[in-house]
């Protein structure tokens, strides 16, 4: 169970309609649906009966409410608190990233920010875009370059930067290693090592939107977590890997990136980088941050 669940239940117990809930958060009905969903499955009763013609709560429903609306009440409450005592303290620029964006976009950004702001601290922090974006809410972050997730919450500001190319990281020593570009048919028989989608789901997506998109299916070999591991599993002969190309930065022995041949598919397989900050704070580091990462961007998106 999580904040997120419990919005969903709330924006939807309020209205009665899954629909006009959606769209008060800003999302797809069939996620606020999936999320509700989760909640039930997770609580073990049905919180909603509906039917083709009417939503309502049921007993537990009822009963639950105001409990939920406590709960997310008293998360907005650590929240302020969190941010009131970070206001009170030596302000330094905290900024979470992704692993592909600490690998490729921090380094590029660094040396410009440092020659318009001497002497600003930053202070890097590298984890998953479910970690970070907390972190943002609970103010010990103050600003976050990560994958969108599809319930944003309305407490955070999402700016999409640019699309991240995708690549093929696989041994030198392999059959395709010689070519200048890779199509997903060449992959078909392959062994993949793709993310765990529970934690990064739009990385796992994009690897089985493209085979789908192919009209494949991805043979899936070895789930791994971190980009590093994966590179390093792909050296082992474990298997191939498709990453964002910001990946090769990590330069591994033994492994090449390929980029993927165009096609309608590659080209509708996207995977975004967004950078995020917590709604209606005010931070003159943050834009000034901002400001620089404006002033590089075009630069950026053409290594992404």
């Amino acid at each position: 169970m999580n904040i997120t669940q419990l919005k969903c239940f709330l924006a939807a117990a309020e209205v009665l309609h899954f629909g006009r809930a959606a769209q008060s958060l800003d999302i797809l009905p069939a996620t606020l649906g999936r999320h509700v969903k989760q909640l039930e499955d997770h609580l073990g009763v049905a919180l909603f009966q509906r039917t083709t013609r009417a939503v309502a709560l049921t007993e537990a429903g009822t009963r639950v409410l105001e409990d939920a609306r406590a709960l997310i009440a008293q998360a907005e409450t650590l929240e302020e608190k969190a941010r009131a005592v970070r206001s009170a303290e030596p302000h330094v620029l905290r900024v979470g990233a992704i692993d592909s964006a600490a690998a490729g976009l921090i380094p590029q950004i660094l040396q410009p920010l440092h020659e318009a702001r001497p002497g600003l601290e930053i202070q890097i922090i590298e984890q998953k875009t479910i970690y970070l974006l907390p972190k943002l809410l609970s103010g010990s972050l103050d600003i976050a370059f990560c994958r969108p997730p599809d319930v944003r919450d309305p407490k955070l500001v999402f700016r999409t930067l640019f699309y991240e190319t995708a690549v093929v990281a696989l041994p030198k020593s392999h059959p395709l290693a010689g070519r200048d570009s890779i199509e997903i048919a060449d992959l078909a028989e392959e062994p993949l090592i793709v993310p765990d989608r529970r934690s990064r789901p739009h990385s796992h997506d994009l690897t089985m939107s493209l085979f789908l998109g192919a009209g494949l299916t991805a043979r899936v070999a070895q789930i791994a977590e971190e980009k590093q591991t994966i590179v390093n599993l792909v050296a082992a002969g474990t298997g191939l890997a498709i990453v964002p190309r910001w990946t090769a930065r990590l330069r591994v022995e033994g492994v090449r990136f390929l980029p993927l041949a165009k096609t309608d598919a590659t080209s509708q397989a996207k995977l975004i980088l967004a950078a995020a900050w917590a709604r209606g704070t005010r931070d003159p580091l943050r834009d000034d941050f901002l400001h620089v990462l404006n002033l590089q961007l075009e630069a950026l998106e053409a290594s992404a």
